[in-house]
């Protein structure tokens, strides 16, 4: 046997369990796992001594921004999201359907593959909005890894969550839970209750309150209202339907208590958390200095203890980055009319750091940190090949200095709009080298990946598999 390339003798961390030694890489796929001593020849030998070795992260929630015949590149280009997707760790990355017009059929998400295959450094996936009933048999046969839709209006923003991705009725929504079903393809869904923030919203402005912070509040309000009211809405829907449903922004105490039931019942039922509730928008403080900068929502730091336990017990059972550029001028809106600037917050080039940091203060183990973000992922939406350094696996991997310590920083950002929510903040902990498929696409800070190197990530919905085990 011989190799085109050995991780020499680092920790690994994968779904295998934690291993001391080497990685064996051939033809873009991971040979295996070799003690010390033991490893074959190969081309290219790598020294990973005091280094970490994680498979990939499979980043299931990350806005691209391109494909939009308004033109939202402006924000964010596939090229330019993977190549901060490469310095973060991350291997594979998922686009969402919020571009216009959105891709909710086959021909749109065709044109929509297209774009990945020209612009793409890492593997990728696509979510399409199953909005038109007869599309949704020709969707589910593209390797898609989900369906995705919102149960939200747009207040103002001229980047909106347009008519043919967002769905409130309910009868609408169990007509596509039974459609998902059917075709046995994951249903994600932002849960919202229109309606009661119709309401909450028009109390705040009848007082004159419209800046960021009245906006973080209504959100918030009476206790994470509007979320948990559409969270039990859509696992009513699930139980009626069967479909599985995956719930996206799990930000509240209550929430976690209502997955947990309705896993615990059986319910097939899977949820994410992101970076920002964990990191950013729980802390009242960073929302007062940095105003929407700081906002996807507000969480109320009193949910902070229940999100780690639930994330660490597997009630939350991915960690996905709801990666969300705006430029600084779309945020700046926020300071006077929260409302009209753009919700959401760049994640994805910091999350990994972020979580090792967590991990080396005691919030969470690292075994669980790479389940969150990388093996859970995979084996959830059945995306073939990813998430696993097993023989045969494709050899997406990250290798990662757990001892580097830096400061994020505005200029180190690869991001189109060059600024993160996160600057100032010291981090433990770093990726190194990532790659994909074999190549390396990030070395000691440099992105040296070329566009178009990426693959659809393909998916084959196995069926469910829930993570949740006893705390």
């Amino acid at each position: 046997m011989h190799l085109d390339l050995l991780l020499q003798g680092g920790t690994v961390i994968s779904d295998s369990g934690r291993f001391q030694g080497s990685i064996g890489i051939a033809h873009g796929k991971v040979v295996g796992e070799f003690a010390p001593g033991s490893e074959p020849a190969a081309s290219e030998i790598v020294d990973c001594r005091g280094k970490l070795i994680l498979p990939g992260l499979i980043d299931m929630h990350c806005h691209h921004r391109e494909g939009s015949e308004k033109g939202f590149e402006y924000k964010e280009t596939i090229e330019t999201a993977t190549r901060a997707a490469a310095a973060g760790g991350v291997t594979t990355t998922v686009g969402m359907p919020n571009v216009n017009p959105p891709p909710n059929s086959q021909a749109r998400l065709q044109a929509q593959f297209d774009r990945y295959r020209a612009g793409a450094i890492g593997d990728w996936n696509f979510n399409p909005a199953p909005t038109i009933p007869e599309e949704i048999p020709r969707l589910a046969k593209m390797g898609i890894t989900a369906f995705k839709i919102f149960m939200v209006t747009d207040t103002g923003r001229d980047y909106p969550h347009m008519p043919g991705i967002g769905v409130h009725d309910h009868g609408r929504l169990l007509d596509i839970m039974k459609a998902c079903a059917e075709v046995n393809v994951p249903l994600m869904v932002h849960p919202h209750d229109q309606a009661l923030m119709t309401s909450i919203e028009h109390e705040y402005w009848a007082r004159g309150e419209r800046d960021c912070y009245a906006y973080a509040k209504a959100y918030a309000a009476h206790d994470g209202l509007i979320w948990e009211t559409a969270i039990a809405t859509l696992l009513r829907l699930q139980r009626a339907s069967g479909c599985h449903l995956h719930l996206l922004h799990t930000q509240t105490s209550g929430s976690i208590d209502l997955i947990r039931r309705a896993k615990d019942a059986g319910q097939h039922v899977t949820c994410e958390i992101n970076p920002w509730a964990l990191f950013l928008g729980c802390d009242w403080g960073a929302i007062q200095r940095l105003g929407s900068y700081a906002l996807s929502y507000w969480v109320p730091e009193k949910n902070l203890p229940d999100l780690w336990t639930g994330l660490r017990d597997g009630s939350i059972d991915i960690v996905a980055t709801d990666h969300a550029p705006h430029t600084r001028e779309e945020k700046e809106l926020g300071w006077t009319d929260g409302w009209k600037a753009h919700t959401g917050t760049p994640s994805v080039q910091f999350y990994l750091s972020l979580l090792l940091t967590a991990a080396r203060e005691g919030r969470i183990s690292l075994e669980r940190v790479v389940e969150a973000t990388s093996a859970a992922p995979a084996r959830i939406f059945g995306i073939q090949g990813k998430g696993s350094l097993k023989p045969g696996a494709d050899a997406d991997l990250v290798v990662v200095d757990p001892q580097l310590e830096y400061d994020i920083r505005d200029e180190d950002v690869l991001s189109l709009i060059g600024w993160t929510p996160y600057a100032g903040r010291k981090v433990i902990g770093a990726p190194v080298r990532t790659l994909v498929r074999g190549r390396t696409v990030f070395l000691d800070g440099k992105v040296v990946g070329e566009k178009g190197w990426g693959q659809q990530a393909v998916a084959q919905y196995p069926g469910y598999a829930s993570v949740r085990r006893a705390a």
